[in-house]
């Protein structure tokens, strides 16, 4: 007898394998961060799906779903339980769907010679196809896509130029689908496995084009970009009577880091302590102000701004100050944290604030995809000659999670920027694995569009990414990142580049889409014959 009828026969095993599978996911991730699992965690998932009607298919998996995002969203206990708890819930309907779709493909094996084959397609574009609907479907949540798992795993990941996160996924899934033919079919005496000959052909590829892209070299202005980590405690933050010592604090470490001669400064995502704009906190635009005349280099910041003609409108935003005092653009964050500053159908759901350990934001979303710009100066002078270079550097800013949102940044390198930065504040989680999670999309961003992402964290992961997706760079005391404070400095190369996933986005997903149609469509037609 196969396992996989033993486990037909046993639901109580069917749920042990499910959360065998979840644990192998959560393993993959940081925390744990062993992400070769990932490639083998689906396994035991196939096998406990097997030969399942669709509802009980998508109760299995769901299982599976819950427990994974338990495992990876814990930390969001230390906002509000209830709110994590909820989540997780709501996330697991993914792994549900992706469970219904396996069944129905398993199901109908007999339909066609190639079944094995095609089944190994569909079975990685159905996934593909569910976590994208995750990504986009109510405000959207990618957190912990399944790609993210390999974030260091630089060779494999090159090919979100192409694909994006979502291509990564669909090589997992298409592995631990081959994996399992292989097992199923031990017992059958199969000259060729072809479905995990496949697999290793396309890993293959996917090695080969990885090494060719990590081999590339980069060209163009060479900028020194500097971050502030402030590690300003969370309970003190918006307290009025800490304001001068927070505001001293990003005084001195940013004084600190103009030894370096950065020619861009950041601050993290509401850093400035008070609404930078509003006339009874004029102290703080001041202060700015006059650090960046001192040091007469920009200084981007975060804070939170009041709309000067709609008192009632509030945005997270980031503000750059030029090396003359002035301010040079305002960008407000566009994609906002529902249930953590702002309430969806706030009628419907104003009882979630009595669940929330602090008061949920009232804050409105920007409209503008903002590229920043300065101008950067660089003059040598010899006996024999003197030269002036001015160059215009275009840089946009992703506030909090929205570098978790891929058409995010793709839609500012569109609009011209050749650096990211992302401004957050990752001391809501305490010493968790969120700051290193949050810190995997900015990798992906980084692939995807060949561009060096800054990230200039409160506590977190206040690093420089480059264009291949490799950390170069941190703000850390003795090995540690978490609730430090500090300053760094890197010098990076600003290219202009082109990718295919920047120029097309998510093309690989909508024909994921259109394959698992077309398939469905013909299951179907020969059913009725």
């Amino acid at each position: 007898m196969t396992p996989s009828h033993e486990i037909t026969k046993s639901p109580h095993l069917r749920l042990l394998y499910a959360a065998l599978s979840a644990a192998l996911l959560v393993f993959s991730f940081p925390g744990i961060n062993l992400e070769f699992l990932a490639w083998i965690a689906f396994l035991p998932l196939f096998f406990a799906l097997e030969n399942k009607k669709p509802a009980e298919a998508f109760r299995i998996a769901y299982f599976t779903g819950f427990l994974f995002f338990l495992g990876t969203i814990y930390w969001l206990a230390h906002v509000t339980l209830a709110g994590m708890i909820a989540l997780s819930l709501y996330l697991g309907l993914y792994f549900g769907l992706f469970g219904m779709l396996f069944s129905f493909v398993s199901g109908h094996s007999s339909a066609l010679r190639q079944a094995d084959v095609i089944r190994l397609f569909f079975i990685a574009a159905a996934w593909v196809v569910c976590e994208w609907l995750r990504s986009n479907i109510m405000s959207g949540f990618g957190w912990a896509a399944l790609g993210y798992s390999q974030s260091f795993n630089l060779p494999i990941i090159q090919i979100a130029d192409i694909s994006g996160v979502y291509g990564v996924g669909f090589l997992i899934i298409l592995v631990n689908a081959s994996l399992f033919f292989a097992v199923k079919n031990i017992k059958k005496k199969m000259v060729l496995p072809i479905p995990l000959l496949i697999a290793v052909f396309l890993i293959f590829m996917t090695l080969c084009y990885g090494f060719f892209r990590l081999n590339n070299i980069f060209t163009g202005e060479i900028l020194r970009v500097g971050v502030v980590q402030g590690n300003i405690e969370q309970d003190k933050k918006w307290d009025s009577s800490f304001r001068e010592e927070i505001l001293s604090k990003y005084e001195l470490l940013t004084r600190e880091l103009m030894k370096e001669k950065p020619d861009l400064v950041i601050w993290p995502e509401t850093s400035v302590p008070g609404y930078l704009n509003n006339a009874s906190d004029g102290s703080l635009f001041e202060r700015v102000k006059l650090l960046a005349i001192a040091g007469k280099k920009p200084i981007l910041v975060g804070t939170p701004r009041e709309d000067r003609i709609d008192k009632n409108a509030y945005y997270n935003s980031a503000v750059l100050f030029s090396g003359d005092g002035s301010i040079a653009g305002t960008y407000d964050k566009v994609h906002l944290v529902p249930f953590g500053e702002y309430v969806p159908l706030k009628k419907i759901f104003s009882f979630v604030n009595n669940f929330a350990q602090s008061p949920i934001g009232d804050f409105s979303a920007g409209s503008d995809y903002t590229v920043f710009n300065f101008f950067l100066e660089r003059r040598s002078s010899s006996s024999d000659y003197s030269w002036k270079m001015v160059k215009k550097i275009k840089f946009s800013c992703l506030i909090c999670f929205e570098d978790v949102f891929p058409q995010i940044s793709r839609s500012f390198v569109k609009k011209g920027a050749t650096l990211l930065v992302n401004i957050t504040n990752d001391a809501w989680y305490k010493r968790t694995s969120a700051p290193y999670q949050h810190a995997q999309c900015s990798i992906f961003r980084a692939v995807e569009n060949r561009v060096n992402v800054v990230r200039a964290t409160n506590t977190g992961l206040s690093c420089f990414i480059d264009q291949k997706g490799r950390i170069t760079a941190a703000v850390g005391m003795n090995g540690d990142n978490l609730f430090v404070d500090g300053v760094r400095s890197k010098d990076i190369t600003i290219s202009h580049t082109r990718t295919f996933y920047n120029v097309y986005g998510d093309l690989f997903t909508y024909i994921c889409m259109i394959f698992i149609s077309l398939y469905i469509c013909s299951i179907l037609g020969r059913s009725k014959k």
